[in-house]
C-alpha cells in the first residue's frame, strides 16, 4: 500500500473510530428521546420522561409558567426516578412505559444496537490484524463489518422512532410532546461515519484498477 493511500485509510479509520464513540454512547444513555404530558393547572406537578433502550427515567417537576401548556424542559430541577424496563429487568418497576409503548418495539431497538456492537467489534479485530500482521486485505471485511454496525443503528433509530410516535398518537397515553435527545443525535452521527467511513475503506482497501488496456488486476500493487 502507497504512502498516500496509507494516510487516507488512516484518516478514513479515525472517522469510522468517532462513530463507533459515538455508537457506545448512544446505546449505552438513556437521552433519545423526551416526553412530556399537558400540564393543565399552573403551579401543577407533573411528570416528564426521557428513556434509552435499556431504561427510562421520569422527573417530577413543578410548572410555575402558566402559558407553557407542557411539561418541561426536562433540564429543570426536579425528583429524578430511573429503573430498568420491566421486559429487561423483572424486578424493577416501570409500569408508566410498559403501558404506553409496544414491548416489542424497545426489545427490537435494544436487540438490533446489541448486533450493532458486535459488528464493530469484528470489524477493529480484522482492522487491527491488517496493521500487525501487514494483510492489507483485511481492511476489506473490517470495512463492511463497520457498514453493517451501521446501517443496524439506523435501523434502531428507526424503530425507536417508530415507537416514540405510537406512543404520542395512543388514546392510552398522557404524552401529548415529545423530541429528541442528545443520544438520538449521536446514534444518528454513529449511522453517518460507520456507514460512509465503511464504504470509504471499502473503496480504499480495494486493488488498483487498470490504467491501460494493456494492464490487467494482476499488474496491480502487490498486498502484503
Amino acid at each position: 500500500m502507497s504512502q498516500t493511500k496509507a494516510l487516507k485509510v488512516r484518516a478514513t479509520l479515525f472517522c469510522i473510530l468517532v462513530g463507533i464513540v459515538l455508537a457506545m454512547v448512544a446505546v449505552v444513555t438513556d437521552h433519545w428521546a423526551v416526553l412530556s404530558p399537558e400540564v393543565k393547572h399552573h403551579n401543577a406537578t407533573c411528570e416528564a420522561a426521557h428513556f434509552g433502550l435499556w431504561r427510562i427515567c421520569t422527573k417530577r417537576i413543578v410548572m410555575t409558567d402558566s402559558m407553557d401548556k407542557t411539561c418541561g424542559p426536562i433540564t429543570l430541577p426536579g425528583e429524578k426516578n430511573c429503573s430498568y424496563f420491566r421486559h429487561f429487568n423483572p424486578g424493577e418497576t416501570s409500569e408508566i412505559f410498559e403501558v404506553t409503548t409496544q414491548k416489542e418495539y424497545s426489545i427490537s431497538a435494544a436487540a438490533i444496537a446489541v448486533f450493532c456492537l458486535g459488528f464493530i467489534i469484528m470489524g477493529t479485530t480484522c482492522a487491527l490484524l491488517s496493521f500487525r500482521k501487514k494483510r492489507d486485505y483485511l481492511l476489506r471485511p473490517a470495512s463492511m463489518f463497520y457498514a453493517f454496525a451501521g446501517l443496524c443503528i439506523f435501523v434502531s433509530v428507526e424503530v425507536t422512532r417508530q415507537s416514540v410516535k405510537r406512543m404520542i398518537d395512543s388514546e392510552h397515553t398522557v404524552w401529548i410532546e415529545y423530541s429528541y435527545s442528545w443520544s438520538f443525535a449521536c446514534a444518528c452521527s454513529a449511522f453517518v461515519l460507520l456507514f460512509l467511513g465503511g464504504l470509504a475503506l471499502l473503496l480504499l482497501s480495494l486493488p488498483r484498477m487498470p490504467q491501460n488496456p494493456w494492464e490487467s488486476c494482476m499488474d496491480a500493487e502487490p498486498e502484503h
